[in-house]
């Protein structure tokens, strides 16, 4: 079956050590730890370049690509309301919500960390630290959303979408 590039090895790499230092963080690490902060600042690191990669990126990594306008979102809402299939090499519309939102939650855990553990004005402030845990539990809940979308989007077009984000190609 033919196939097609679909995700480069920047994002490919972007997601996976993001999906890691999450777990690592907010299942394994001791909270507030050196290894905790590093994989903090490899996470906010990461994201910075995909940032900048989604505006000289092609194709499904670019912004415009992928972004969830009005119409797209009506679009692709409509047909799932249908029963339709809706088709996309990259992220669906409702897909790219979700990423836009778990890579919000990423700055903000970025901002909070920083603010928590770099600087005297937030250090120890309880605000910050729930803002931080808030965007962390958030995250989880945007994970497992993501996973499950994901699942149902593979059994639907039946084509292993966890197996593009390893390879970078999809059917065409």
């Amino acid at each position: 079956m033919a196939t097609v590039q679909v995700w480069d090895p920047l994002i490919r790499i972007f997601h996976w050590t993001v999906a890691v230092v999450f777990v690592a963080n907010y299942f394994f690490n001791e909270k507030g730890g050196d290894l905790h902060i590093i994989l903090g600042y490899t996470a906010a690191g990461m994201l910075v370049l995909r940032f900048f990669w989604g505006f000289v990126s092609h194709g499904a990594a670019r912004w415009s690509d992928f972004f969830p306008t009005p119409s797209r979102l009506v679009a692709h809402w409509s047909s799932l309301l249908r029963g339709e299939g809706y088709r996309r090499l990259g992220h669906t519309p409702l897909g790219a919500v979700v990423m836009i939102l778990m890579m919000s939650c990423l700055a903000g855990l970025a901002t909070t960390g920083y603010m928590m553990e770099e600087t005297d004005m937030f250090w120890g402030v309880e605000w910050v630290k729930d803002l931080h845990w808030g965007f962390a539990t958030t995250l989880l809940g945007l994970v497992v959303l993501h996973i499950l979308g994901v699942l149902y989007e593979s059994c639907r077009l039946k084509e292993n979408l966890p197996l593009s984000m390893i390879t970078g190609r999809r059917r065409r």
